[in-house]
């Protein structure tokens, strides 16, 4: 017995100089990887001309002025809704991986492969989330991360994900109709951004309208907290997308996709100039990126880290999933991406939707069918929600845009079944507009699937099978 208790209390001593071996390298690390803010002065609550309001279903937000103005304001009018959105976030995190001490050593080694995350983030960027940090105050999660730090981090969270092979990005589509293919001459542009996360991010979404000094006004559709783009158009009509792929190995530094693309809808006037700054920033994982102006000029950016950008440009029509085409089209992981995602078969279904649309026929509505079309290439008749039709029931959002008239509709949900809410962007940034003015917004009707039932049988089914 004196044996056993022995050996007891050699087990707990040795246990507990473990926890404390873990708690001391645990400070080291949190010491030596931190991001540290610059200096900033953020504005008076209530001082800036940013508001927010829920209309037709769908949140907008407007944002002006200084970064440290942006910044500030998003908490200020955001706050419940990161909030909440962060601890859904955390929530799902220990459900994943319920072991805390898992959960402590894999938030270290986050820190120390992404202690330079912020090196290549523009200098405006950087003072924007120092002031979203200090208006977040007091920030409920800052004994898990310091607030500033974690505001980097969830900038970059869509390039962390994408390294990671199973990631849930690789679904989006895209399409474009130009000029001769639409009633009225516009250019317009679908999109679908597949990221399987929790709903709020879809019924909750946030449609940024940010009026920054001395840069082209913009439309973001995201979520609380991030005024990054993954989805954009500015006021010049030119509209930017982000989708999934991978090839090539991923990098720790560079410029997070949101920043990259953020750069592009403040600076450009036209695809050209969109492409031509794309090409410009190094990045950190692989993606492509869909980009279309109001001239009806389209192109796709092959990106990944260490080589340089490839373009393919198109006019009349232009579509993209999330394969590359260019030289890194046999990369094996673009060759598994082809083989074991529904890429191709998208892709697929997007040519024959579009060869089927008679010139100068096409309108916003037009696109909204076709980006909400439930069957498989080749009129395949296949179950709603099945990974191969464009609209799976799994898009955290969804527009559709008219490049020309600067207008954007963008779905309430859930997913791309809900109305679509138009937003003229050209109304929006109006000088000196009164937006308690405004009329009752224009919308396209929601999906059919909601009023029959089928939309309910559907994600019971899907649920079961991700069970």
């Amino acid at each position: 017995m004196g044996r056993f208790r022995g050996t007891l209390e050699r087990a707990v001593a040795l246990a507990g100089l473990l926890v404390l071996f873990l708690a001391a390298l645990h400070a080291v690390v949190a010491a030596a990887t931190g991001l540290e803010p610059p200096r900033v002065e953020i504005p008076a609550r209530g001082s800036s001309r940013s508001w927010a309001r829920f209309r037709a279903g769908l949140r907008e937000v407007y944002l002006e002025g200084s970064p440290e103005a942006i910044g500030s304001a998003e908490s200020y009018l955001l706050r419940d809704q990161m909030i909440a959105d962060e601890s859904r976030l955390w929530d799902d995190y220990r459900l994943f991986v319920p072991l805390w001490i898992a959960r402590v050593g894999i938030q270290d080694a986050s820190r120390i492969r992404y202690r330079h995350l912020d090196r290549a983030i523009p200098e405006a960027r950087r003072r924007e989330l120092a002031a979203q940090s200090l208006a977040f105050e007091p920030d409920p999660f800052s004994r898990r991360m310091p607030t500033y730090h974690r505001m980097i981090f969830l900038h970059a969270l869509y390039d962390i994900a994408l390294s990671f092979e199973h990631s849930p990005l690789i679904g989006c589509s895209t399409f474009a109709l130009g000029p001769p293919m639409t009633s009225d001459g516009h250019a317009l542009v679908a999109r679908a951004f597949d990221m399987e996360t929790d709903d709020a991010l879809d019924t909750d979404k946030v449609v940024f309208l940010v009026r920054e000094d001395g840069a082209i006004p913009f439309a973001s559709v995201a979520w609380p907290g991030f005024v990054g783009v993954v989805t954009g158009m500015n006021l010049e009509g030119v509209f930017v997308a982000v989708h999934g792929a991978r090839a090539g190995e991923p990098r720790a530094e560079g410029m997070p996709i949101a920043f990259s693309l953020r750069e592009v809808l403040e600076r450009a006037h036209d695809t050209k100039q969109a492409v031509d700054i794309l090409r410009s920033h190094d990045v950190m994982v692989s993606h492509l990126v869909f980009v279309a102006d109001g001239q009806g000029h389209f192109a796709v950016v092959e990106r990944s880290p260490g080589v340089p950008a490839y373009v393919h440009a198109t006019e009349g029509t232009g579509a993209l999933t999330n394969e590359f085409a260019g030289p890194l089209a046999r990369d094996p992981k673009n060759v598994a991406v082809r083989q074991s995602t529904t890429s191709a078969a998208r892709a697929t279904r997007i040519e024959q939707l579009l060869t089927r649309i008679p010139e100068r026929s096409a309108s916003a509505r037009t696109a909204l069918e076709a980006l909400r079309d439930h069957q498989c290439a080749d009129d395949e008749r296949c179950e709603l929600g099945d990974r191969r039709s464009i609209d799976a029931l799994i898009a955290t959002h969804g527009v559709v845009a008219d490049t020309t008239a600067a207008m954007l509709w963008v779905g309430t949900g859930p997913h791309l079944s809900g109305k679509f809410v138009g937003i003229d962007l050209r109304a929006v940034f109006a000088a000196a507009r009164d937006p308690s003015s405004d009329p009752d917004p224009e919308t396209m009707p929601e999906d059919p699937i909601l009023d029959d039932g089928r939309y309910e049988k559907a994600k019971e089914r899907v649920a079961r099978a991700i069970r």
